[in-house]
């Protein structure tokens, strides 16, 4: 592995062997982030397969004529991977957990809701088509009621009422009532489907807005610290490296580093200066907002659901409410009460002439379940969904405490690339340690 890594970090191969050993690198190198390439562009961000080859192909192809023919950009590359593991690493995770979540989640609460919408359009129906049903029934009373009131009266034949039978007119075509709630309905799930495209959409674009600017300063932050590395001697300097420790042996002062061990930190140790860990408490912070808000959606989710639930099953058990119309009534006339008063006058008897009694019960049901009704089940979240983001917000939380280790092995990838800049910067360390 040592052999291999210093064939990939000179500037210029030795030999043949040199050469076409770090040719099949770069090919192996090229063809894996190609792969992964391709994987993140048509799984995460969502373009087409076509579109996600295509760029995946003239990336690996322009990425291998690249490492194979330029030094620098091997190393930028190469800082690259342990750079996955500070902030823009962080960004691009993140962005992709966001868009698993919200793209799996977004239907589910959609659906749910569309299940509620369409538990009370049955309600709805059904109470309507009930209660207008009970007109029928008021229909009928009125007409027995208003029959027996005719009959009653018709052995009067000195006084002649009007019709006894009542009108009780009833609303019989119910169809444009059932078009009304089925376009009420309609609209309401179009304004839905409309969102949830909208969200969607707008999800999918930041995403591929965040992940297209955290690759490019990914690349960046990349070379801005090679830069910084090759110009500047006091960027990033304070480790007690080996070369160091070797070039104070050789002269004579390793009591420097005892002395000043409290200002210096060794890269392979687990040591982190109070800067570095204020900052990974202060990144720890922001990513758990970013979790907060995650649960939030996910929380959503589990509640859409269990109401749809509860609405579905509840709606089909509603109890029947039995409605009673009793009628019942007791009526006489008197001849004293029919005469006009001028003949009451003359002394004619008052005599009651007895009516008929009335009474009769009439029964009906309103119903407001919904269990004749075809209704779409609830749709349950996914719990992969929760464990691939349990897993990402793992790796995130876990980046938040390597990136110091992160941008140690930064250095020392540059390190590698370029000893001869490295000596030069253990020498100036050392200088400034002799002047203290």
């Amino acid at each position: 592995v040592a052999d291999l890594w210093w064939v990939y970090s000179k500037p210029v191969p030795a030999d043949g062997r040199e050469l076409w050993t770090l040719f099949l690198q770069c090919s192996c190198i090229t063809a894996l982030t190609g792969g992964l390439f391709y994987n993140w562009m048509f799984a995460s961000l969502e373009y087409s397969w076509h579109l996600s080859a295509a760029a995946s192909i003239s990336f690996s192809l322009l990425l291998l004529l690249t490492l194979f023919l330029v030094h620098p950009a091997r190393c930028v590359f190469s800082m690259t991977m342990p750079t996955l593991g500070t902030k823009q690493g962080r960004k691009l995770l993140l962005s992709t957990c966001v868009m698993i979540a919200v793209v799996n989640v977004t239907p589910n609460i959609v659906s749910n809701v569309q299940t509620i919408l369409q538990v009370i359009k049955c309600i709805c129906k059904n109470s309507s088509d009930s209660l207008l049903n009970s007109t029928a029934l008021l229909q009928a009373a009125s007409q027995e009621f208003g029959g027996v009131i005719q009959e009653a009266v018709s052995p009067l034949t000195f006084y002649k009422p009007m019709n006894g039978r009542f009108k009780f007119s009833s609303l019989q075509n119910t169809s444009s009532m059932y078009q009304k709630l089925d376009l009420a309905g309609e609209k309401i799930s179009r304004d839905f489907l409309s969102a949830e495209v909208l969200v969607k959409d707008s999800v999918r674009a930041g995403n591929r807005l965040v992940a297209g600017f955290s690759v490019l300063y990914l690349c960046f932050e990349s070379s801005w610290y090679l830069k910084n590395y090759l110009t500047n001697l006091r960027f990033d300097n304070f480790y007690i490296t080996e070369r160091l420790e070797r070039l104070a042996v050789d002269r004579k002062a390793a009591h420097l580093l005892g002395v000043t061990s409290k200002n210096l930190i060794r890269p392979t140790g687990l040591r982190l200066s109070r800067e570095e860990g204020l900052q990974c408490l202060v990144q720890a912070v922001l990513l758990t907002l970013a979790l907060l808000l995650l649960l939030l959606l996910l929380a959503m989710e589990h509640f859409a659901f269990s109401v749809a639930d509860t609405a579905v099953r509840r709606a089909a058990q509603f109890s029947v409410v039995p409605v009673t119309l009793h009628i019942k009534y007791k009526v006489s006339a008197g001849v004293s009460y029919i005469l006009p008063s001028f003949i009451k006058g003359f002394g004619f008897p008052s005599e009651e002439l007895p009516l008929q009694h009335f009474e009769q019960s009439y029964h009906h049901d309103l119903i407001s379940s919904s269990a004749r009704c075809r209704i779409s089940p609830p749709v349950p979240p996914n719990p992969s969904v929760l464990l691939v983001v349990g897993l990402l917000f793992c790796i995130l939380y876990s980046t938040v405490f390597l990136e110091t280790y992160a941008r140690r092995l930064c250095r020392r990838t540059a390190a590698s690339f370029f000893p001869s800049w490295e000596e030069k910067r253990v020498l100036y360390l050392y200088r400034k340690l002799s002047r203290r």
